[in-house]
């Protein structure tokens, strides 16, 4: 999320600000029921994490106010985090894939731990035990399919994984409806409001963390720059947004998050789609980053080598006639990678920080600072993540719209799990429309 508040603000003032927010939605003449006040009583049991901050650094940085000091944590932190980044990278496709499984695990985590402990006194039954039921049964739809995609002839080559590929949708079924039948059994009489309200809790939570991550993972495969460019744009928008707010931030951006200003929306922007061109670049150069993820089932490990696409080679670009007089230039060599850069850089600082918006506004609903207190300076993982999954989201139909054509592997694929009668039956047609085209020379009959 496009942080600009500043992490100093004290507890009282965030919920004298919320007291004050629902003073204001009082005198609008609304009464809140007997329900509601329950409720709105229950959500001050929602603990507030404690400082976190390690020791060594609390001692190194006690001589500075609490602004600069949350400056200085929140950097030194940040900078671990993209170290780790980098470290992940290195280690390939495999592990970014587990690292993806391991964020969507604690993201959810935090989430229903948010419900839980919201309405843990009301002891309704089963919630926890549901919740991560239905994690498992969505995480397990979402990688069996995509097992069954770029893992083709590996699922083909062994039995067991050949019948659970070719039922897998119907063992998905039946295991959500087993958790569905489990909660219907658990609905207790004078808590059906809050149990429908815990099942519709848990179910927006995996829309919102289980399918975008999954998204994640197929713009990996896909190649390893769709995966990079687009968190690292989300990155450098939270980073330099964070930045031009806290030393240059004067305009209030939107009332939801106060802290956040004007300043650092158009700062982020501009540094982001500039980072973002760079960034492209680099990578594009490199058969590691462009090439999509597949699996070769000779060496039972994924590879990443390709012929680059032409949207990885360098083409001359003519420049427009005002930017061809300001900088002498008539053509641009650059490559076509770069201008999809600026759609999603774009993406990452305008659109993104909504997602951030939209988070800001649940933790106040429920009056808390962060969803958990994992990295100190910064929250949870979801506090981090907030604009990624939407950001996952906006590449998954990028790709989708303008960049993926019909892929000859899936295809081919696709036809060796026919019959055989039925691959004789394909080949003879497009042996005829390719004759046809003239591709191939007319076959002689033979007298």
């Amino acid at each position: 999320m496009t942080e600009l508040r500043h992490r100093g603000t004290t507890d009282s003032d965030f919920h004298s600000e919320d007291k004050g927010s629902d003073r204001e939605s009082r005198t609008d003449g609304e009464v809140p029921s007997d329900n509601e006040s329950k409720l709105d009583s229950g959500l001050q049991d929602v603990p507030v994490p404690p400082d976190d901050t390690p020791e060594v650094l609390n001692k190194a940085l006690s001589g500075l106010s609490s602004r600069w000091k949350n400056w200085w944590v929140r950097g030194i932190l940040t900078l671990a985090m993209i170290f780790f980044f980098f470290i992940i990278i290195y280690l390939g496709p495999m592990v970014l894939m587990m690292i993806v499984l391991c964020v969507q695990i604690k993201c959810f985590h935090e989430i229903i731990t948010i419900g839980y402990s919201v309405y843990h006194s009301y002891h309704l039954p089963w919630f926890r035990t549901l919740s991560w039921y239905f994690l498992l049964c969505v995480n397990y739809f979402f990688y069996g399919e995509t097992v069954t995609d770029y893992f083709f002839t590996l699922v083909q080559r062994e039995e067991p994984l050949r019948i659970l590929s070719k039922y897998h949708r119907f063992i998905s079924f039946a295991l959500y409806l087993t958790g569905f039948c489990m909660f219907v059994l658990s609905l207790v009489k004078k808590h059906y409001r809050l149990q429908f309200y815990m099942f519709g809790w848990t179910h927006v939570t995996l829309l919102i963390v289980v399918t975008q991550s999954h998204l994640i993972i197929h713009n990996l495969f896909e190649g390893m720059i769709w995966f990079i460019v687009p968190i690292s744009c989300v990155i450098c928008n939270d980073i330099m947004a964070y930045m031009f707010g806290f030393f240059f931030g004067r305009t209030p951006l939107i009332k939801l998050s106060p802290k956040k200003t004007w300043e650092g929306f158009i700062g982020g922007f501009f540094s982001t789609v500039v980072f973002g061109i760079l960034l492209s670049y680099v990578m594009a150069g490199y058969r590691y980053f462009v090439c999509p993820v597949e699996f070769n089932s000779d060496s039972n490990s994924f590879t990443v080598d390709c012929e680059p696409s032409e949207l990885f080679q360098l083409q001359d670009y003519s420049l427009p006639a005002a930017l061809e007089s300001l900088t002498g230039w008539t053509t641009v060599r650059m490559y076509p990678f770069q201008i999809h850069s600026i759609a999603l850089s774009a993406f990452a600082s305008i659109m993104g920080p909504f997602g951030g918006f939209f988070a800001s506004g649940f933790k106040r609903a429920f009056k808390i600072k962060d969803f958990a207190n994992t990295i100190p300076g910064h929250g949870g993982i979801m506090d981090r993540f907030d604009c990624q999954y939407l950001m996952a989201t906006f590449v998954n139909v990028y790709i989708a719209s303008f960049i993926r054509g019909p892929n000859p592997t899936k295809v081919i694929q696709q036809l060796l799990a026919l019959r055989l009668d039925q691959q004789l039956h394909i080949f003879n047609s497009l042996k005829a429309h390719l004759t046809e085209r003239g591709l191939l020379p007319a076959s002689e009959e033979v007298a």
